[in-house]
């Protein structure tokens, strides 16, 4: 028998793919409840008990109640974005300093990035730890996210479109019809940049003010790109494109999940696929450009190294087991 682990919001979106990894986990047994008692606060907080980690797959509002009544011996994972800020909550991303691993394996409560947080901060964490990049740097910078990072009723609004206009254009009526066609192209979002990321971005890159966000969303379902362009006359007094390759490099050479291409890697002849990653818990980082405009990308799947399997990989560091386990 191994490791208890319960999932508070199994039906969602994160919840059933945390679950879809565990499934192919050597040493854990996944509690379940009775899908009638998923509202009862008891019952969740007795299968916390029982668990030798529960994930938190629910809204901002739900999470901070739950959370507050648990036990505090009882260990938690937060996939929702309320504590990810919190300083009495440990922040879900391994790779973020040295000793983070650790504070993660000591902790009772972590806190998952979020996906377009993680890919950010993998790539800016370096640059203004080493000094490459101030705090004030002006960040501005864009996404792309396939359409599952908008959980079930955007999945459903976009899968619905689809299923339409494969049945036809004719069965289609006039508002349907502009709904389908209206979903093709990305769209962008967040215009007012008040994207709920950017707290933890500005907190975990620390940076003195938030950078300005550029998300879209895309007809594709799961699979993120996130690109922050660089000017060398705005580094640190005297750094290079190249000092940028060297930190970025040097930071991630032993990282089991994150892959740093090396210097003229094409893999797509010119493009890079914000899908490319899907259904994987690991994450690319290209470093182009020219000496004078630098950009940096990170891509991953925003369900797997972005949310779900972000979560299955603290949970492996918390329960002391190989941090690979179920992701590879």
């Amino acid at each position: 028998m191994g490791h208890k682990v319960f999932i508070d919001g199994g039906a969602g979106t994160t919840g059933l793919r945390i679950e879809h990894f565990l499934a192919r986990h050597r040493g854990v047994e996944l509690i379940g409840i009775d899908p009638a008692r998923r509202r009862d606060v008891g019952e969740r907080l007795r299968r916390m008990s029982e668990a030798d980690i529960s994930f938190l797959c629910l809204p901002d509002a739900e999470s901070a109640a739950i959370a507050a009544r648990a036990p505090e011996d009882a260990r938690l994972i937060d996939a929702s974005t309320y504590h990810r800020v919190k300083e009495d909550w440990v922040y879900g991303l391994p790779e973020l300093a040295a000793g983070q691993r650790e504070r993660i394996r000591g902790s009772n409560r972590v806190a998952l990035p979020g996906c377009h947080a993680t890919g950010f901060i993998l790539l800016v964490r370096p640059l203004t730890a080493a000094g490459v990049v101030g705090a004030d740097y002006p960040f501005a910078f864009h996404s792309v996210t396939g359409y599952s990072g908008g959980g079930r009723e955007m999945i459903e609004r976009y899968e619905a479109a689809r299923d339409k206009a494969l049945r036809g254009a004719a069965e289609i009526d006039g508002s349907r019809g502009k709904e389908a066609d209206s979903l093709k192209a990305p769209r962008q979002y967040a215009l007012t940049q008040e994207h709920k990321h950017l707290p933890e971005m500005t907190k975990m890159a620390k940076l003195s003010e938030a950078p300005v966000f550029v998300p879209h969303v895309a007809d594709y379902f799961n699979g993120l790109s996130v690109v922050v362009p660089l000017r060398r006359g705005l580094l640190a007094e005297g750094a290079s494109a190249g000092d940028v390759r060297r930190v970025i490099e040097d930071r991630y050479r032993d990282e089991p999940f994150i892959r740093v291409a090396p210097a003229g890697a094409d893999p797509e002849a010119g493009y890079l696929r914000a899908d490319a990653m899907r259904d994987r818990n690991d994450a690319e980082i290209f470093i182009v450009g020219n000496e004078d405009r630098i950009l940096l990308v990170a891509r991953y799947d925003n369900l797997g190294k972005g949310a779900s399997g972000a979560g299955v990989q603290c949970m492996n560091i918390m329960l002391g087991i190989s941090e690979e386990r179920g992701l590879l």
